[in-house]
This record gives C-alpha cells, sequence and structure tokens, in this order.
C-alpha cells in the first residue's frame, strides 16, 4: 500500500477496513512499512553471512523514504514505501535457520532463499508469515526433518522448490489441493512413500534422488507387488466375468445383475479420467447461446472444434479467468472457448451472473456469445479475436507498433472500460486489467476480454473472494493498485490504476514489473517509480519507448503520459475517472482522424455519480 499521507487519508482507509465483510488483510492488520524494515534487520541479525553480502549493502541507519528498497536482494512493492514485494537471498553463503523475522514481510510475494547452508526445519507458520507466497525456493540447503503439511495453507503458490536438502517424511497429500502449483520440486532429499495423486502429471526428475518415493509421476509401484488398484481390478473382472457366465443361462438376470454392474464400473472409470474425457459422456449437451444461432452448438462441436481441447490450441492461461482454446468449427468459422477454473458459484448463481454478461455488447469489447454447464465444468464460447492480445504485439521484436497504433489501441480501451464503469448499471469493475487482457482484430481495433469473470470466481455473500489481489493472476501483479495489498475491496479506480499502467506500457514499451533502462540496465521497481523517476527529474521524454520517439509525435506521447501518470496516482481520490480519461485520449487522437460509430453506446453518468466527479 502506498505511504498515507494525511492522518485523515488513514482514518478513511481503516474505516473502509472495518466495514467491509470478510476482506482480506495481512496478519498484521495494516502493513506499515515500518515492519517491512524489521523483518530484514530480524533477517540480517538471525543468520550467519560469511560472504558479507547482507553486512556491506544492508545499512540501517538511512532514515529516508523506502531505503530498504535499494538492499541487494530486496524487491519493493514501489518507491514510496518500505514494503517488500520479493526477497531473493540465493547462493549468498547464508547459514542458520530461516528467520522468524520473515513473519513481518507479511506482502511478500517471493521468497528465495536457494543455494545457501540453511539448516534446522521449515517452519510450520511460514504460510501464516507469508500468505501471499506465489514462489517458494528453498532448494540447495540442509533443512531436515518433514515437509510441514501447513505449508497447503499458502494458497496462492506457483512454485515450491525444495529439492537438495535433507528432507525425511512424506510428502503431505494435503499438497494435491494447492489449486495453483504448477511447479512441485523434492528431488535429492530422503523421503519415502507415495506421491500424492494429484502430482502425477509433474515432471519427474523433480522427485529423483528419493529411495523410497514411489507411484507416479516415478515409475516404481508403491507395494512391490500387485496395487491395491490392481487387486480391486481384478476382483472387479473375476466378478464381471462370473456375471456374464450366469447371463448366458439366466438371461432374466441380464436386467439385475449386470447392468448395474456396469454402471459402477463405468462410474469408477469417470474418477480416473481427466476433464476432457468426462465431457465426451455429456457431449450431445447443449450449448446455451445468447443470441438464436443458425445452427445448435453441442459439447461434441466444441471438442471437435478444439480437437478435444488439445493444448496446442491454447491461445491463454490465465489463473484468475482460466484457459482460453481456439476453436474451428466445419464451416471454418473461429470462436475462443474458455475453461473456468475455479467458479465456486452454484448453478444458479452461474447462470444468473452470465445471463448478465451475455447482455453486454460494445464494439471495444470481445463479445461473450454463450455457455455450458456439465457437472462441475463450466465453459464460456467468446468470439475469436485473431490478432492475439496488446502483450504479444507490443513487446514483439520483430514489427513495432508505432505510435498511431498505439494512440487508437489506448482510446479504443478506454472507451470500452469507460462504458463499463459509467455507460451501464450498475457499473461493471474489471478487476483484471492488463495489456494480455485487451485482444486486437485484423485492424488493431482492442477489445477487451475477461470482463465480469471475477464475480464468477467468488462465493455467494464473501466480498473479500472477489479481491482482485487475492484471486488475481499474481503474474501480472503490476497491474494491481497499491491500495489492493490490504484493502483488498474491488473499486473502479482500482480499474483506473490498472488502465494506466497499461498506457505507460504503450508509452514506455516496458514490462510492468520487468523494466529494463535506455543502457540495458535493470531497474529494481516497476514501471510506475521509473516514469516518476524521469518525472522528478525532468527528462520524461527519456522514458519514452526509443522506436517511437522523435517521429514527430513526442507532444502527443508526452500528454498520454500525464494522463497515464494522473490514472497511477498512489490516493485512489487523486485518479481520474475513466469517462474522463476516455475524452482527454480521445481529444489528443482527433489529429489522427480515427474513425468512430459508438453513438448507440453512449457513456451515462452525471453528477450522481461520485465517480464522475
Amino acid at each position: 500500500m502506498a505511504a498515507t499521507g494525511a492522518a485523515a487519508a488513514a482514518e478513511e482507509l481503516m474505516v473502509a477496513a472495518m466495514l467491509v465483510l470478510g476482506m482480506a488483510m495481512a496478519p498484521s492488520a495494516v502493513v506499515c512499512g515500518e515492519d517491512g524494515v524489521r523483518c530484514l534487520r530480524g533477517v540480517k541479525d538471525a543468520l550467519g553471512d560469511s560472504q558479507g553480502r547482507l553486512s556491506s549493502t544492508w545499512h540501517f541507519g538511512n532514515s529516508s523514504v523506502a531505503f530498504i528498497c535499494s538492499f541487494v536482494g530486496v524487491s519493493c512493492w514501489n518507491f514510496q514505501e518500505n514494503r517488500v514485494l520479493e526477497l531473493r537471498l540465493q547462493s549468498m553463503g547464508l547459514a542458520g535457520e530461516i528467520p522468524s523475522a520473515l513473519q513481518y514481510c507479511t506482502s511478500t510475494t517471493t521468497l528465495d532463499l536457494s543455494g545457501n547452508a540453511l539448516s534446522g526445519p521449515i517452519p510450520p507458520g511460514l504460510c501464516k508469515w507469508l500468505p501471499y507466497l506465489v514462489h517458494l525456493d528453498l532448494s540447495g540447503n540442509e533443512l531436515s526433518g518433514a515437509i510441514p503439511p501447513d505449508l497447503v495453507d499458502c494458497n496462492f503458490l506457483n512454485t515450491l522448490i525444495l529439492s537438495g536438502n535433507r528432507l525425511s517424511g512424506s510428502i503431505p497429500s494435503q499438497f494435491s489441493r494447492l489449486p495453483r502449483l504448477k511447479r512441485f520440486a523434492v528431488s535429492r532429499n530422503s523421503l519415502s512413500g507415495p506421491i500424492p495423486q494429484g502430482f502425477a502429471a509433474f515432471n519427474p526428475a523433480d522427485f529423483e534422488g528419493n529411495s523410497g518415493l514411489c507411484g507416479r509421476p516415478l515409475g516404481s509401484r508403491c507395494g512391490g507387488g500387485l496395487s491395491r488398484r490392481s487387486l480391486i481390478i481384478i476382483i472387479a473382472a473375476g466378478a464381471f466375468a462370473a456375471a456374464s457366465s450366469a447371463l448366458l443361462a439366466f438371461g432374466i438376470w441380464r436386467r439385475w445383475v449386470v447392468h448395474p454392474a456396469q454402471r459402477r464400473r463405468g462410474a469408477a472409470k469417470e474418477e480416473q479420467c481427466s476433464w476432457v474425457e468426462r465431457l465426451k459422456y455429456h457431449r450431445l449437451a447443449q450449448v446455451s447461446l445468447f443470441q438464436k444461432p443458425i445452427v445448435k452448438l453441442k459439447i461434441a462441436d466444441l471438442m471437435a472444434a478444439t480437437n478435444e481441447f488439445n493444448p496446442g490450441n491454447i491461445i491463454s492461461v490465465s489463473a484468475r479467468a482460466g484457459t482460453s482454446y481456439r476453436a474451428v468449427l466445419c464451416d471454418g468459422s473461429a470462436l475462443s472457448v474458455k475453461r473456468l477454473h475455479a467458479c465456486t458459484l452454484s448453478e444458479k448463481q452461474f447462470r444468473s451472473e452470465i445471463g448478465h454478461l451475455g447482455q453486454l455488447r460494445h464494439p471495444n469489447l470481445v463479445p461473450l456469445l454463450g455457455y455450458c454447464v456439465v457437472e462441475n465444468e463450466r465453459l464460456l464460447v467468446y468470439k475469436h479475436i485473431p490478432n492475439g492480445s496488446l502483450f504479444t504485439r507490443l513487446h514483439s521484436v520483430t514489427a513495432p507498433l508505432d505510435w498511431p497504433a498505439r494512440l487508437k489501441i489506448g482510446i479504443g480501451a478506454a472507451r470500452g472500460l469507460a462504458w463499463l464503469h459509467h455507460g451501464i448499471h450498475p457499473p461493471l469493475i474489471h478487476q483484471s486489467l492488463s495489456t494480455r487482457v485487451i485482444l486486437l482484430n485484423e485492424d488493431n481495433e482492442p477489445r477487451i476480454t475477461d470482463f465480469g469473470l471475477a464475480a464468477l470466481a467468488g462465493r455467494a455473500g464473501d466480498s473479500a473472494s472477489t479481491s482482485p489481489f487475492v484471486n488475481g493472476d499474481l503474474s501480472d501483479i503490476g497491474y494491481l493498485a497499491p491500495e489492493y495489498s490490504t484493502i483488498t475491496v474491488p473499486s473502479l479506480k482500482g480499474d483506473v490504476y490498472g488502465f494506466g499502467v497499461i498506457l505507460l506500457e504503450l508509452v514506455t514499451g516496458q514490462k510492468p514489473l520487468e523494466v529494463v533502462g535506455n543502457a540495458g540496465e535493470i531497474f529494481k521497481g516497476n514501471v510506475v517509480d521509473w516514469v516518476n523517476q524521469f518525472s522528478i527529474a525532468g527528462q520524461m521524454s527519456d522514458a519514452v519507448d526509443q522506436s517511437i520517439r522523435g517521429t514527430g509525435d513526442d507532444g502527443e506521447i508526452l500528454q498520454v503520459l500525464k494522463i497515464a501518470r494522473r490514472c497511477v496516482a498512489s490516493r485512489p481520490k487523486e485518479r481520474i475517472p475513466m469517462h474522463q480519461v476516455y475524452q482527454s485520449l480521445k481529444v489528443i487522437g482527433e489529429t489522427h482522424e480515427f474513425s468512430e460509430q459508438f453513438d448507440d453506446f453512449p457513456l451515462i453518468y452525471g453528477k450522481d455519480d461520485p465517480e464522475a466527479q
């Protein structure tokens, strides 16, 4: 969270926190900059520093704002406070046990202590200390003891790497419940017992070097002889053979004996197969479409169009929204089918929410054409936008976008988001804005996708569950407004911040959290901090992407930079509303004569709209 300036602002923040039902906050309530200092001071004091890396660079006599953000291995959320985002202390010769002072770095998303000489157990309360961990790497140390089952409380973990230690015992079965885990590595330890079933598709190399481990993805079979599952299969096969023989003589028993046995075997098979295989049982299920189609669609049509949801047809993957597949129907038309990853709404609630989203039509939104509900699966059908995402197009090294194309994209995206904020009632907060959710058609016209999906990932009555920080795609954390880390109530001004980062991305050509200076140096911070530094130094033009600098549009580019900086103000009240962002960009684009045919989609706002002030 950005540093609180005035006492009034802090009071408003706290009042809002107390009023929100079920909001997600850091364990220490409001995380302040002093906690970051206390955390790092405790880490330095607790660890042996044989190479002198900490003692020579971590100096706590400095009282300037966000001074710890310049420490080696430390990345902060922003350069206005001492709040740690990432702590990467790999291969520094550090020794000792994992410091308990980490409990004061509650907003940290990455902890990398690999390649050191740390010993002792993994603290069982690590996930209570660091509840928002996305990446945890403790490999290449001398850690011992069992893997604590409490690590399952790190709900946002994408990677958990514990290889090359002295860990013993079994892999906790609870780990198969980690919803976002993409890599789990425990090679070269002393683990034993069966590998939980949820890891069957993981890389076998990440489990090797543990002589006692068995099961998939390793080739060894647990128990040495026939597994329990094999025995069950043999017994079931024998029972089926006996029943079949009996049927030859007693046809009357066919209905009462064989059919129930077949249903039981079918159910067992269904439990073991993948979600795609489960869909095959519902091939004839209809896809509900919001406009009357010429030809009706079934699940079978979607499976054929995506080659049974083949990974080669994946367009994009988002932790919040789900996985999108390109679907080509038999008539050659293309669609996009999104499989939602985590929809906790009941079927009735889901149909209600999706029915509202299906009615939204705007030239700068990707149309939601239909949906299908099959058991626990939720599939959404969108119009296919052929030129991919703005992220891919903007950061392509082969054909960079020129300034008129970037300005056109910015205006169109602002128009679409302004309509969601001010053109419908109640307004719709996107919550997942990034250049990855802005798709481009053949003419580089922008289309915003994934709008409204945040509500589908939430639970009824649980306002915290729709938080961008809690359920967001943390790989795109650079777009999240700073207030979301402590008070996680989605707001229109949070969307404005995300759009401001998109404008900065268009102007600078930089990625939000991977900023590379003009001389090739890596900037320790985000693109907002990087641009602010140029602004303070009076050198804003140096922040502009070199490929568009000096092409005759520098005046327009600097105007857009000013608008972007008003969007990413640290205090939400200082950010301008989206209708004003759109109008300002539209004025800048008038000289380019971008065509507009949007009279049917006015922005509706007035004096009674608090966001329109």
